[in-house]
Formats: C-alpha cells, sequence, structure tokens
C-alpha cells in the first residue's frame, strides 16, 4: 500500500500542474480528516458571518494563490468636506439650541398659563385704586399688596402681553371679584369698568353752592379756577370714576344744560312771553326756587307768565335773596322790611320784568314747566302751611288765603307756647315768629318770606297790584 502520509504532506510547486477532476477526488479521498489547506484566505466572504471568529477564518481553505496575495483592507469613507464647514457646525449647533429653546418655551408656556388662570387669593370682593402713570410692574406690585394677586410680577407681565394689553391697562377703581385670577383682573382693567360714585347735586343750587359741594368731594381731584356762570349747570345724579377732575364734572354738567335746554325750547309754547333760551332759563330758576313740588311746576309757572303778560311786577322773595347774597344762597333769616326795600337788579319788588339773570341752577322739570306753563288764570300763590301753596285769581281770593295762612300760623304758635315746658325751645320744634306786620302780600310764599300781619294791612299794602 502506498504511504498516504507523505503523498498528502508534499505541496504542489507553483508551476505544477493540478490533477484533473476525478484524480483529485482520489487524493481527496487518501487526505486525513484533520489535513487542509495550512493558511486561511484572506480576503472573501467570511462563511459564517460577521461574528466569525479569527479561528475559524484561520481554517478555511483558500488557494495557494490567494495566501501569496496582499490581504485587502477595506479603506474608511473620507468624510465631506462640507460637515466640516465651520458655518455647517454653528448652524447645527442653533438649530439644536432652538429646538431645545422651543421645548423649554412651551413647558415654560404651559406652567405660566395655568398660573394666569388659576383661582386668586382673594376671599371676598374688594376695590382697589391703580392711579394713573403707573408702569405693568408697578401694578402687578401694587396689586400683591393689595392681597389681589399672589403671583410673581412676571405672570402679570406675561399675561399683559400675551393679551396685547399693554395699551388697554386703564386706571381707575376697580371692584376685583372673589378668588379672582391674573387672568380676571388683566380683563376687568382692559374693559375700564372703574367704580362709579354717585355725585348729587339737587335742583336750585347756586353755581357757587354746586362748586362747594363738588370741592368737598372726597373721589374727585383738582382744584376749579372759576365759578361757572349762574344758570349754566345741569343738576341731576351724576356718576363718575374715583380721580375724576373736578373741572370734567362742571363741563360735563354744562354740556348736559345746553342740551337740555335746546330741547325744552324746540317744544315751547308758542305764546310765551320770553324771547329767548336765556330768559327761559332765568324763569325756570326763579319757578325752582319758589317750589319743589313736581305737581306745582306748571301752576307756580302759569301764575308768572300771567303777571308778564299783565305787565304786573313778580314780586319773588327768592330774587330778593339773591340780590342781597348772591351765589351763598340764604340769607339765614327771614326776609325783613329794609330788606325787601333794598334796591338791587334782582329785586322784583322794585323792577319791572324778569330780572337781569337767573337767580340760580333750575332742573329739566322747572324749565319745561317755564316753557309750557298750566294754562290757568292764577295770579297769585301763598303757603298753604303744609309744605305746598295755594292759588287764586283774584286778590280778594288770594287775601282769604292769606288769612287762612296767618291763621294757621297762629294757632301753631299758640299750641307751641302752651306745650312748652323747657327752658330752652329745642331747634326747629316751631315755627319761627314772624314779624307782626308786614309791607305787603306776596303772590307766593316760600320758607323764607314775610307773611302780611292782617289780609286789611296786606290789601292797602298790595293796591298797586290792582
Amino acid at each position: 500500500m502506498p504511504n498516504l502520509v507523505g503523498a498528502g504532506s508534499m505541496r504542489p510547486s507553483p508551476g505544477q500542474r493540478v490533477a484533473p477532476h476525478g484524480l483529485a477526488g482520489e487524493a481527496s479521498a487518501r487526505t486525513p480528516l484533520d489535513a487542509g489547506e495550512p493558511y486561511p484566505p484572506i480576503s472573501g466572504r467570511p462563511q459564517d458571518g460577521i461574528g466569525a471568529s479569527l479561528d475559524q477564518k484561520r481554517l478555511a481553505p483558500r488557494s495557494p494563490r490567494a495566501a501569496l496575495e496582499p490581504e485587502q483592507v477595506t479603506v474608511p469613507p473620507r468624510r465631506s468636506r462640507r460637515t466640516r464647514n465651520p458655518l455647517v457646525i454653528v448652524g447645527n449647533a442653533i438649530f439644536t439650541l432652538l429646538i431645545l429653546l422651543g421645548i423649554a418655551g412651551g413647558v415654560a408656556f404651559a406652567i405660566g398659563k395655568t398660573r394666569f388662570e388659576a383661582p386668586g387669593p382673594l376671599e371676598r370682593e374688594k376695590a382697589v385704586n391703580i392711579p394713573s402713570r403707573l408702569g405693568i410692574m408697578d401694578i402687578a406690585d401694587l396689586l400683591r399688596r393689595e392681597g389681589v394677586i399672589d403671583e410673581h410680577p412676571m405672570i402679570f407681565l406675561g399675561g399683559v402681553i400675551a393679551l396685547k394689553a399693554r395699551a388697554d391697562l386703564k386706571s381707575g377703581e376697580y371692584v376685583f371679584g372673589r378668588q379672582a385670577s391674573v387672568r380676571d383682573v388683566v380683563e376687568t382693567m382692559m374693559e375700564g369698568k372703574v367704580v362709579q360714585h354717585a355725585v348729587t347735586l339737587p335742583e336750585g343750587l347756586t353755581s357757587e353752592q354746586i362748586v362747594r359741594r363738588l370741592l368737598d368731594s372726597e373721589f374727585l381731584t383738582g382744584n376749579i379756577k372759576d365759578i361757572p356762570r349762574e344758570g349754566s349747570l345741569l343738576p341731576e345724579s351724576y356718576r363718575f370714576g374715583r380721580g375724576t377732575p373736578r373741572e370734567q364734572v362742571l363741563l360735563r354738567m354744562q354740556r348736559d344744560q345746553r342740551r337740555v335746554l335746546q330741547e325744552v325750547w324746540d317744544r315751547r309754547s308758542s305764546d310765551l312771553p320770553v324771547r329767548t333760551p336765556e330768559q327761559l332759563v332765568i324763569l325756570a330758576s326763579i319757578i325752582e326756587r319758589e317750589t319743589s313740588k313736581s305737581d306745582e311746576r306748571t301752576r307756580v309757572a302759569a301764575v308768572f307768565v300771567n303777571r308778564l303778560k299783565q305787565r304786573k311786577r313778580l314780586e319773588s322773595d327768592p330774587t330778593i335773596i339773591y340780590g342781597l347774597v348772591g351765589g351763598k344762597g340764604s340769607l339765614g333769616h327771614s326776609i325783613t322790611k329794609s330788606e325787601k326795600e333794598t334796591p338791587t337788579p334782582y329785586n322784583t319788588y322794585m323792577i319791572d320784568g324778569l330780572p337781569p339773570g337767573p337767580i340760580a341752577n333750575p332742573g329739566r322739570a322747572s324749565l319745561e314747566a317755564a316753557a309750557n306753563p298750566a294754562r290757568t288764570k292764577e295770579m297769585f300763590f301763598v303757603a298753604d302751611g303744609t309744605g305746598g301753596h295755594v292759588f287764586a285769581d283774584t286778590y280778594d281770593q288770594h287775601l282769604r288765603n292769606v288769612a287762612k295762612l296767618r291763621a294757621l300760623e297762629h294757632a301753631d304758635r299758640s299750641s307751641a307756647a302752651a306745650t312748652s315746658f323747657q327752658p330752652e325751645e329745642a331747634p326747629g320744634a316751631a315755627r319761627p315768629i314772624l314779624p307782626a306786620a308786614a309791607p305787603k302780600a306776596q303772590p307766593k310764599r316760600n320758607p323764607t318770606a314775610t307773611v302780611p300781619a292782617a289780609p286789611g294791612a296786606a290789601a292797602n299794602a298790595n293796591a298797586k297790584k290792582q
């Protein structure tokens, strides 16, 4: 038998030809099981994948020619010049930073929105005055001090910016509701719904008296340079926010008076004995001071209109008072005989027709009464002792009404004297005792007017009226 070991250990020379397929198969059949190529192939695909071990690679058979070839190493790809450009590097960094900022901004927005709309600390409604010319952060600090909000001022600032309300926040006094959120607070200030305070100015006050009341108001601001012209203000109940300038209140009263006067003048009676709106204001001011009862205004207006048509003097006591004290409005005592005989431009006992100007600021009701008086023939009126007046067409009726008034006053004085047990009479407990005699009976009587002592004396004093 041939030596198989020696035959198997022989290597073919480089020039030696390989045996044919049949011989090769025969030779391989005689090769031991553990024999093989001493060198594994350098190149080529690994038989067992990427995870094959080095020993397995060495055991892989390869041809002698392949064993002599150099091992091929895979060359890593070169990096793109574009990726190494500094601008690309900076751009990537900025893009990454923007993404991070966007994420952080979204988280901050969600948190801020939650805190912006969260219920506030107020347990009940509270009024807070926001002065003018405060910055947004100053407003936030003020609201925190007042306990309206408890969030950081930046939450308030962020909400104002988000709602685009920087230019819409208005100063003034606001009422913030219970548990009002920061959003509720901002929206309340954007709407400008400030607290409205009532300013009530009764009819019949002079301009000086109105100015004095406005100066006494605590929630109005500013001074008043000049007293407005008498009769140019419309007395009503107005509502203003805290901090409203007093001059602005007067401007509104003057504007409303012009508007109302024009409306009333356009609807006046055709046979009215006044030629201008200014004269209508004068007549209305006298009516205003003569009576405060709404159901009497047109009848009082009729008395004065009838007297003007018949060219009789008005003989109104409030005109005497205004001529003596002007805008102060009150004498502080009943009109005396000497005061009644004191000549002034406003004394309608001594002048014909209307006085030169209004004696007060009449309201709308008195203006309408002067423009459309009642259709009566009444020429006189006098107090009835109960706050109203009794009217008369003739002088004789008027004298009887005056006599009834005198009897009522006499009974009141007698009753007061009989029931008075105090050493000092309480103020206002009884009517003041008027002078025993008066020069003449009046076509009316207001609380400060004098009353004739007796019908006979009144008849002698008023003989010129007939």
